[in-house]
C-alpha cells in the first residue's frame, strides 16, 4: 500500500454516530496495515476497527466478504464480524473511501511462534476449511498461475533490478508451475493470506482470524501451503523449521486429514504460493514512493522459500 488515509478525529466521530456504539473516546492509525488503512477506535461502549479500503481492495468485494465472515462466525470460528450501522448498512464512505466499523478480538499477533501455537493455527485452518464446505459463493483467486503471468511481464526487466537474473528466475519457475499445477485438487473458499499478523493469539490459542481481503476460491490445500511458507521458515526465508512445519501439519490433520491427492501436490502448492507472494511484493518493491508511509516488504526471502521448496525433500519439509 502506497498511501494511509488521514482522518480526523471530528470525521471518525461522525462516522461512528451512525452506529450507536457510544461517544468516541480515542482513535489510533494503525500504521503496521499494509493493504488497508486501519484505525483502532475506542468509544464509551468498547473497542473497534475502522478500516478504509485501499487499492487492492475493490469496494464491490465486500458484500462477499461480510456474507464469509458472517458464515463463518455463525459456524463459531473466531472471526471478527464487519458491523451494521442503524439503518442496517454495512459500507459507508469516509474520506472519499469504502469504509467499514469491524468488531475487535482480543488478542496478539506472535513474530516467533511456538509449536503450539503452529498447531493451534494448523486446526484452526482447518476448521475455517470445514466451515466452508457448503459456502459456495466467491471470486476465483486472480493471484494464481495466470496472475503471475502478468505479473511477471508487468515488471519484466525491471526485476533484475532487484537480483540480477530474478527475471530469469520466475520465468522458468513460472513453465514450471503451469505445466505442473494440480487443478484437479478440491476446492474451497481459502484466506489465501494467513500470515502470523492475521491470526490473533491468547497464549497458545487462537482467539482471532482477521483480514480475509484476499479470500477467494481456490485449492484448499494451497491455504495450507501459503501458511506454512509464512509460518515454518526463518525471517529471511533460508531456513525451514521442522518443529514447525510439524505442528502446523499436525494441527491441521487432526481436524481435516489431507487426501492422498493432496499430499502428493503440497509440494507444488507451495513452490506457488512463494512464487506469488516473491512477485507481489517485488511489484510493490518496485512501484510503491520511495516516501511512502508504509515499509515495502523484501520480496528476496520468498525467493529463499522458493528455492529451498525446489530442492527439499518434501516429506522433509511438510511432515506430511
Amino acid at each position: 500500500m502506497a498511501v494511509f488515509t488521514h482522518v480526523g478525529a471530528e470525521d471518525i466521530a461522525q462516522f461512528i454516530d451512525r452506529y450507536g456504539v457510544g461517544s468516541l473516546i480515542s482513535v489510533k492509525g494503525i500504521a503496521e496495515g499494509v493493504e488497508n488503512s486501519n484505525y483502532l477506535v475506542d468509544t464509551s461502549d468498547g473497542r473497534y476497527i475502522l478500516t478504509l479500503y485501499e487499492k487492492r481492495v475493490d469496494a464491490d468485494d465486500l458484500p462477499f466478504f461480510i456474507a464469509l465472515i458472517d458464515h463463518l462466525a455463525a459456524a463459531g470460528n473466531p472471526v471478527p464480524r464487519i458491523l451494521p450501522d442503524l439503518s442496517g448498512q454495512h459500507i459507508q464512505r469516509l474520506a472519499g473511501k469504502a469504509a467499514c466499523l469491524i468488531q475487535f478480538l482480543p488478542g496478539v499477533s506472535v513474530s516467533r511462534p511456538t509449536s503450539r501455537q503452529a498447531y493451534s493455527a494448523g486446526a484452526a485452518m482447518a476448521r475455517m476449511h470445514n466451515s466452508v464446505s457448503d459456502f459456495g459463493s466467491g471470486p476465483d483467486n486472480i493471484l494464481s498461475v495466470s496472475g503471475w503471468r502478468a505479473l511477471i511481464d508487468r515488471m519484466d526487466t525491471a526485476l533484475d533490478g532487484i537480483i540480477p537474473g530474478l527475471l530469469d528466475i520466475v520465468s522458468h519457475e513460472w513453465d514450471y508451475l503451469h505445466a505442473n499445477w494440480p487443478d484437479h485438487l478440491p476446492r474451497s473458499v481459502i484466506h489465501a493470506d494467513l500470515f502470523p499478523d492475521n491470526v490473533l493469539m491468547i497464549g497458545e490459542n487462537v482467539s482471532g482470524i482477521i483480514d480475509f481481503y484476499f479470500a477467494c476460491r481456490d485449492i484448499t490445500a494451497y491455504d495450507f501451503a501459503v501458511t506454512h511458507g509464512a509460518w515454518c521458515f526463518s525471517h529471511d526465508g533460508s531456513q525451514c523449521l521442522p518443529a514447525l512445519s510439524e505442528a502446523l501439519a499436525s494441527g491441521y490433520q487432526a481436524v481435516r486429514p489431507f487426501t492422498a491427492h493432496e499430499r502428493d501436490a503440497v509440494a507444488v502448492l507451495a513452490r506457488g504460493s512463494a512464487m506469488r507472494f516473491l512477485l507481489t511484493r517485488a511489484l510493490d518493491w518496485i512501484e510503491t514512493p520511495p516516501d511512502a508511509l508504509v515499509t515495502r516488504k523484501d520480496p528476496l526471502p520468498y525467493l529463499r522459500r522458493l528455492q529451498v521448496f525446489q530442492s527439499a525433500d518434501p516429506r522433509e519439509i511438510f511432515a506430511l
